[in-house]
């Protein structure tokens, strides 16, 4: 996954408390056994104003105007600004894919459900806790100042404003870790590599058995 070092966006708010997973990525999505192409279908039931279904050209559907990510003002926004238990519901990965594939590299938020936290982790996305006054107060700069535009530095653990306030953040080490250096489970499994290649020689070696298969 791509390294999350220090990110500059355009914020986009979503002014609602409790969005819970099936309205990031309705159920009907979760039919593909892929990890791509969820962006379009991203806050489906509220995008559109017509129901969608998997594979249908999105050009063909009928946008809702009043929709935030809609307007265009937020167009091409990388970073979400979100109430209180944002991702709530059931537990499907395809939640924080579905975000990312849509553009955002990170949410900012008072509070999240912990399954979602823990997802956007592993997907490359980094989830912001701030307080909740602080995220009421950029809620009022998003809506006052159109193309406003936060900077994330991981590294200093800081959301910086366009004024030059610095927010804070805490984030678990061995997290920030990954996001830095871009690993995945998988990317973290394979630094090992020759490890894990001088294992199978060695086994093969040793119980050669092991290396016959069954054919038929």
């Amino acid at each position: 996954m791509d390294k999350f070092t220090v990110h500059k966006g355009l914020v986009a708010p979503m002014d609602r408390a409790n969005v819970d997973t099936d309205a990031i990525i309705p159920k009907q999505f979760l039919k593909s056994i892929k990890r791509s192409g969820f962006g379009p279908n991203l806050f489906d039931e509220w995008r559109y104003l017509d129901r969608g279904e998997p594979g249908q050209d999105p050009a063909s559907r009928k946008p809702n105007p009043d929709f935030v990510l809609n307007q265009p003002r937020y167009q091409g926004a990388s970073i979400l600004l979100a109430r209180e238990n944002f991702g709530c519901g059931s537990s499907r990965e395809h939640a924080p894919w579905a975000l990312e594939q849509y553009g955002f590299r990170s949410i900012i938020a008072p509070s999240y459900a912990d399954i979602f936290f823990n997802n956007c982790f592993k997907n490359g996305m980094l989830p912001i806790q701030l307080p909740e006054a602080q995220v009421a107060r950029l809620f009022d700069a998003v809506a006052a100042f159109p193309g406003y535009q936060l900077t994330i530095d991981l590294e200093r653990q800081v959301v910086v404003t366009p004024d030059g306030e610095a927010l804070p953040f805490e984030v678990q080490a061995f997290r920030k870790y990954c996001l830095l250096n871009g690993f995945d489970d998988i990317g973290l499994t394979l630094r090992h590599a020759d490890k894990i290649k001088a294992f199978e020689a060695e086994r093969i070696a040793t119980k050669p058995w092991l290396a016959h298969r069954l054919v038929g």
